[in-house]
């Protein structure tokens, strides 16, 4: 999927891209029918609502489901962020967020690249995000909420909370989401959350601040997450485990566009289990691709 000019110069100005109802509800369906069974197992790659056990995040399905697997090389969510980036690219993260009706936390202002810089050391924000709604997201089940145009004020101080949810995070106060929010046009466009049909996708920098509300609806909200970093810009730290952020950086070679619906081929080196080398960690830096 190629981007216009005028797609990439909104990238540019406000961060982020949507693509209301770019999969279509067969290509969704192939990959909703499997997220019970992956939200039911009990593994380290499922984490939990704090005293709940609603699946707050699944992690790194690609490696063990095949309609997952599947995705992760699909170039519809690929080839826009090769475009931008001007590189091939590896899967840093997947995570398939659950945030299930009536139970669904919050998650808190942010920017991942925060994260990915201060647990991961990646050296810059050249990665991007791409969110795929596996169910229909409208104002009342907890959709994501961006600060267009935040992404330029590059890595702004956080504090890393680890007591608010289940899922530590490197977060904002509330006087710098303000500022960001005032600048970006207060109540005028200062904060936007893009909602639309199962099968819409977004795709945003790194740098974007952004944020979700508790789902308090009787509607579930589950979305697919794929971080995708140019394989230059891999990380050096494996302070975090595995399955939370990957440390194989070979460049993704995308499916045909038809992938979700036809039987393809895949690797799956979680298939029959996740190794214990991916809850290995440590603070030691990788020099080189390997």
């Amino acid at each position: 999927m190629k981007l216009t000019q005028s797609q990439i110069h909104q990238f540019e100005k406000d961060g982020y891209l949507f693509f209301p109802s770019l999969f279509t509800p067969q290509e969704i369906q192939s990959l909703n029918i499997a997220v019970p069974e992956l939200y039911d197992r009990e593994e380290a790659y499922n984490i939990r609502e704090r005293g709940s056990r609603a699946v707050r995040t699944n992690f790194a399905a690609h490696m063990y489901s095949t309609p997952f697997g599947k995705l992760a090389r699909h170039p519809r969510m690929v080839q826009p962020v090769e475009e931008l980036l001007g590189e091939k690219l590896y899967m840093h993260q997947f995570k398939i967020n659950g945030k299930m009706a009536f139970e669904g936390d919050v998650w808190q202002w942010h920017q991942d690249f925060g994260t990915w810089l201060n647990d991961d050391q990646m050296p810059t924000e050249r990665a991007m995000n791409v969110a795929i709604f596996l169910d229909d997201v409208n104002a009342f089940n907890g959709p994501l909420m961006f600060i267009p145009g935040s992404h330029k004020k590059g890595v702004i101080n956080a504090k890393h909370d680890l007591t608010t949810t289940s899922y530590p995070l490197w977060t904002l106060d509330n006087d710098a989401v303000s500022q960001l929010v005032t600048r970006s046009g207060n109540k005028n466009g200062g904060i936007v959350s893009p909602t639309g049909p199962a099968g819409s996708m977004i795709l945003f920098h790194s740098c974007l601040v952004h944020a979700s509300g508790s789902n308090l609806s009787p509607w579930n909200r589950v979305s697919v997450y794929l971080s995708l970093c140019a394989v230059s810009n891999h990380i050096r730290r494996f302070k975090r485990p595995e399955y939370i952020a990957h440390r194989d950086f070979t460049p993704i070679i995308c499916l045909p566009d038809d992938c979700l619906l036809k039987d393809f081929e895949i690797d799956l080196p979680w298939k029959n289990g996740m190794p214990q080398s991916a809850l290995v960690t440590n603070d030691l830096e990788h020099k080189s691709i390997t």
